[in-house]
């Protein structure tokens, strides 16, 4: 599958000439391995893959006794692969680097060798928790890889006109008109249930099976907490009890997390590193909430008080019927027949979450409760940093009556604001000084 992350690895090729080795940050089964593969395939007259979740003894002895000498070191590792390599024309790749700090420590030395490049892989929670005892490489330089979005969705299926367009009429602020609508709409249901993960649409894309995509994503969500309790030790059940609650708390009309569901007595302090573990593995997205929204969005935000986004919104959707059978999953059928209801409207607001996310967002919302006077309650789903200004965007089904939190965050920030949205399941409309965009058009913001 074409994916867009292969660019960004041009563009290092390029540019670093050998001066800086890559490593891909990802969830697993993301797609860092297979990326990794292509482009060593296509873009170097030889390669080496080291899979350091399944490598030999013969070189893991090789990195930790024989790699003073480089000369020695890379004619033993050619020899072991029976590959011949090429002076600034071959690629060696650490797969899986994580699991053997001993290689990503000696991309220093191997850098400033200059005569290959070097690309790593690994998922950043167990980067971090595997570098105690070595020494950072300077010479890295980090991408982030995330599940297809929607446009890489649409060319697994064939299709690499619609979003050019897409991106015009956003441009131009114009409607697509009603069939043209229609159509993109029901593939953005279409994605919205697969999901972004490359096993997930594969199985899916075969038979436009949903039952094998939900297969592929249940045995997704067990690999995932097979990690927990592999990498979070300590407070494995901690995260457990953060993951398996994701649902019931996005189902909820505001949806910030409440540890009291968990727990009534549990505080935010004793679950931190819980959150902090899955946004960190790339499994959630997380969304805070700044107090006073400027342009700094960061500087104010209060992360005791946030939202816990599933990184892929097909995940969601399957871990929301994890213990039943997937024809129990009622989700599909209202995202399919447009029969959304407050509590599954979870879905189109993850779905905007991770495609902000994708774009380059950090993310953020804007809460502010008053019991003792209603009217000055504001709900806003998420801030973005809009050049000088913020801009307000609200998440809304198609029969939405009124947006009064929004009337109230634009009378309250006004000099701060920049251009508001609104993301629902019509076409583009303006109305009320507010951008009206359909759900889809959320990939260009």
């Amino acid at each position: 599958m074409k994916r867009k992350i292969y660019q960004k690895m041009l563009e290092w090729k390029t540019k670093s000439g050998g001066s800086s080795a890559l490593l891909i940050d990802g969830a697993r089964r993301v797609g860092k391995s297979y990326i990794a593969s292509l482009f060593a395939k296509q873009e170097y007259k030889s390669y080496i893959i080291i899979d350091f979740g399944n490598v030999s003894p013969e070189i893991t002895s090789l990195f930790e006794n024989e790699s003073s000498n480089l000369d020695f070191f890379l004619a033993k590792l050619s020899s072991f692969y029976s590959t011949k390599l090429y002076e600034r024309d071959s690629l060696i790749v650490f797969d899986e680097v994580q699991q053997f700090p001993r290689a990503r420590q000696l991309i220093k030395y191997l850098v400033a060798d200059g005569r290959y490049d070097y690309l790593e892989t690994g998922s950043l929670i167990r980067l971090k928790k595997n570098t105690e005892n070595i020494i950072i490489p300077s010479e890295e330089e980090h991408i982030e890889m995330f599940p297809l979005d929607f446009e890489e969705f649409l060319w697994a299926m064939g299709d690499e006109a619609t979003v050019p367009l897409i991106r015009q009429c956003f441009e131009e602020k114009k409607p697509l008109g009603q069939a043209l609508h229609r159509k993109i709409m029901n593939d953005f249901r279409q994605y919205v249930l697969v999901g972004g993960m490359p096993q997930s649409v594969l199985a899916y894309l075969k038979e436009k099976d949903f039952a094998a995509a939900d297969e592929a994503k249940r045995k997704i969500l067990r690999l995932y907490r097979d990690d927990i309790s592999k990498f979070a030790a300590g407070y494995e059940e901690k995260v457990y009890a953060v993951f398996d609650e994701i649902p019931g708390q996005l189902s909820k009309k505001e949806k910030k997390y409440t540890l009291a569901s968990i727990d009534k007595n549990a505080r935010f302090r004793s679950y931190e590193d819980s959150f902090i573990w899955l946004n960190e593995a790339m499994v959630t997205n997380s969304c805070y909430n700044s107090t006073d929204p400027n342009i700094g969005l960061a500087m104010t935000s209060e992360h005791s008080t946030q939202k816990c986004y599933m990184a892929d919104t097909g995940l969601l959707v399957t871990l929301t019927f994890m213990d039943k059978f997937y024809t129990a999953n009622e989700l599909y059928k209202a995202v399919l027949f447009d029969k959304i209801d407050i509590n599954e409207g979870m879905i189109m607001e993850n779905i905007v979450a991770q495609m902000l996310r994708t774009n380059g967002h950090k993310l953020y919302f804007y809460s502010r409760s008053d019991n003792l006077h209603r009217e000055n309650h504001i709900e806003i789903d998420f801030l973005i940093a809009n050049g000088k200004k913020i801009s307000p965007i609200e998440v809304k089904s198609a029969s939405y009556r009124s947006h009064a939190s929004l009337d109230k965050f634009l009378r309250k920030f006004s000099a701060k604001t920049g251009t508001p949205y609104i993301l629902y399941p019509k076409d583009v409309a303006e109305k009320d000084g507010i951008l009206h965009l359909p759900l889809y058009m959320a990939m260009c913001l």
